[in-house]
């Protein structure tokens, strides 16, 4: 994010020369800018931030395991809570047999998102870049930070949903199979005979359809979700921090709100993972839990 680095502006503005020729920083883009480009692909600033982002988890978690102990230290202990408590977590929702087939893609998906918004709060992420110049830049968009929030871009949620509906047409057709997979969209629910079975046929055919559009438009709300909570934060902060206040004084606007996007960031990974593997449980429900219950009771 390029947020809450103006809290320390003061400080580094002796890093930041051009911007402060400038005079502040240019509104807030809602795309990715482009830093620079591997021949025809170019490379934005939030491509930059998830893979500095990626990089640092898969850093931590080669340290953590590299020499597994029975009396772990700090940083394996940590890891080690984090996974148990996250295999705990996807349980609760999708029972053992999905959790653990679909564990890497929901754990991932979260540490990833969270991690990446805290990314975007570290001072200096989209507020240390350079100035353009020369004819043709327009004046109202002339800074070009290096480091974007992940989050902030639309591109990245669009990935993460997309990805996740793909693995979720996988997940559900290998486990119902291709007729049970449309059973499971179309086909009455319960046991129906004779006139009624005539009635329901055509009325779940129709839930059937507003089921298909849900399920379509998954992949938009998801994105949507996520990129507007991150971006608006962003904007929040940036407008906190534009507030006419003595310079002394400053820091003080955007202190509650920055601390908010700290909850906010764990909130919005949380709300990511949680509905991708809730849409996950609905389609693959075949409500054996009650069978099961009904096994085990005792009589």
């Amino acid at each position: 994010m390029r947020t809450i680095f103006r809290l320390a502006s003061l400080l580094l503005i002796s890093a930041a020369p051009a911007l402060a020729e400038s005079g502040g920083h240019d509104p807030l883009p809602a795309y990715a800018e482009d830093v620079f480009s591997l021949g025809p692909i170019p490379v934005t600033n939030s491509m930059i931030a998830i893979w500095i982002v990626a990089a640092v988890i898969i850093l931590v978690c080669q340290i953590a395991t590299k020499k597994m102990a029975l009396i772990p230290s700090g940083l394996q202990n940590f890891i080690e809570w984090l996974v148990e408590t996250l295999i705990q977590f996807f349980e609760g929702i999708l029972g053992p047999h999905l959790a653990k087939r679909t564990f890497w893609f929901f754990a991932t998906i979260f540490i990833l998102i969270l991690f990446s918004n805290w990314f975007g709060l570290i001072p200096g992420v989209g507020t240390i870049g350079w100035q353009l110049s020369g004819p043709g830049v327009d004046p109202h968009d002339s800074f070009r930070p290096f480091l974007r929030g992940p989050n902030a871009d639309l591109n990245l949620t669009m990935a993460m949903s997309m990805t996740f509906t793909v693995l979720w047409f996988y997940w559900a057709i290998s486990e119902n199979g291709i007729v049970g997979f449309f059973k499971h969209i179309f086909a009455p629910k319960g046991e129906f005979h004779g006139i009624m079975l005539i009635v329901m046929i055509p009325l779940f055919l129709f839930v059937g359809v507003i089921e298909v559009a849900s399920i379509a438009l998954r992949p938009l709300a998801l994105m949507f979700r996520l990129y507007g909570n991150v971006f608006a934060g962003e904007n929040i902060l940036e407008s906190m921090l534009g507030m006419k206040v003595p310079a002394l004084l400053s820091w003080m606007p955007p202190l509650p709100f920055y601390f908010l996007e700290l909850l906010v960031g764990f909130v919005q990974a949380l709300v990511f993972a949680l509905l991708t593997s809730v849409f996950l449980k609905l389609i693959c429900d075949h409500g054996d839990h009650d069978e099961h219950a009904d096994k085990t009771a005792p009589h």
